[in-house]
């Protein structure tokens, strides 16, 4: 079973690339796609995530992490939820015993639609708090505590700042306690000047996170300047890192030594230098490791220190 809360619109009993009303899904191991069909009570589908989060000892403080996993543009629901099951079967794979849950806005399956796709991911975005981690954070209990963390990738990672930022807007959610784990972005479609330390665009999302990992690859040709349906924009955070004033509780990742090395095993992937994260077993232990917080973001086995900064260790 795979957990969504799709914000698109139903139209002929189908979902829609145009943003609508919030809808819980539970969608079967043998969906190719969430559908309308796989719908669930408000109520219902968070005691199911929430279930489905918890591990550990039940008669010693047991736990659970909720990994929200927020796609980017030009992404077909069929690919969204393709991905969240890579994620999802790979973290099992290493040891992960929570739950992902995917967050679907609504995004066209045209490379194109990058400006629109833009705009409905900035009016959408502040359900990703809403309906997912407010709702979350206030069903602790006080005999189970719920991690909760973001895997964001592309456009996710503008959909997160905006989600934050909106959210701290909001009255009735900005006076609510709420946070986040940890933040993670892979091949971020934002600035690299916003996630500044004293960028406005970013305040609220250093504020209620607890560490945000950049993970960026130098060969992302999907984000370069030189991309035209980009329409040109300013450096991304996803392709050169973060930037130098970045508060403390931010960590860069670069991933580029480790994808360059093995880029025969993602020439199959369209835009390999873009996507190969949610197929890569090193990349996937080193979110686990960085979900547990089990040793310091300098000391994570699948990381290697190279010039100072943080490199993604090449696979033996």
């Amino acid at each position: 079973m795979d957990y969504v809360f799709s914000v698109r619109s139903v139209s002929k009993g189908a979902f829609t690339n145009e943003p609508g009303a919030t809808h819980f899904l539970a969608v079967p191991d043998g969906a190719d796609a969430p559908r309308p069909e796989h719908a669930m009570r408000k109520t219902l589908w968070y005691d199911a995530v929430f279930n489905a989060s918890r591990h550990g000892p039940q008669d010693d403080a047991p736990r659970g992490d909720i990994l929200f996993y927020v796609h980017g543009y030009n992404t077909p629901q069929e690919t969204m939820l393709h991905r969240q099951r890579l994620i999802r079967e790979g973290l099992e794979a290493k040891g992960f015993e929570g739950v992902v849950v995917g967050f679907d806005w609504p995004a066209a399956n045209m490379a194109l639609n990058y400006i629109e796709d833009r705009l409905d991911a900035k009016f959408t975005a502040f359900r990703l708090v809403t309906e997912g981690i407010a709702n979350f954070a206030r069903m602790q209990r006080p005999d189970c505590f719920v991690n909760l963390h973001i895997l964001a990738h592309s456009t996710g990672a503008f959909v997160v700042r905006e989600a934050f930022d909106d959210a701290d807007d909001r009255p009735g959610v900005a006076a609510s306690s709420w946070s986040v784990s940890q933040v993670m972005l892979i091949s971020a479609d934002v600035s690299r000047g916003s996630l500044a330390g004293d960028s406005s665009k970013s305040s609220s999302l250093y504020r209620h996170c607890i560490r945000l990992t950049n993970y960026h690859n130098p060969f992302d040709d999907v984000l370069s300047l030189s991309n035209v349906k980009r329409i040109g924009v300013s450096p991304r955070a996803g392709r050169i890192g973060l930037p130098h004033d970045a508060p403390g509780k931010a960590v860069d990742v670069n991933c580029g030594p480790h994808f360059d090395a093995n880029r025969a095993a993602y020439a199959g992937l369209k835009f390999p230098a873009h996507i190969w994260y949610f197929n890569d077993p090193v990349f996937l232990e080193d979110v686990l490791h960085t979900m547990r917080g089990d040793v310091d973001r300098h000391e994570i086995v699948t990381r290697t220190p190279v010039g100072g900064a943080l490199t993604l260790r090449r696979a033996p």
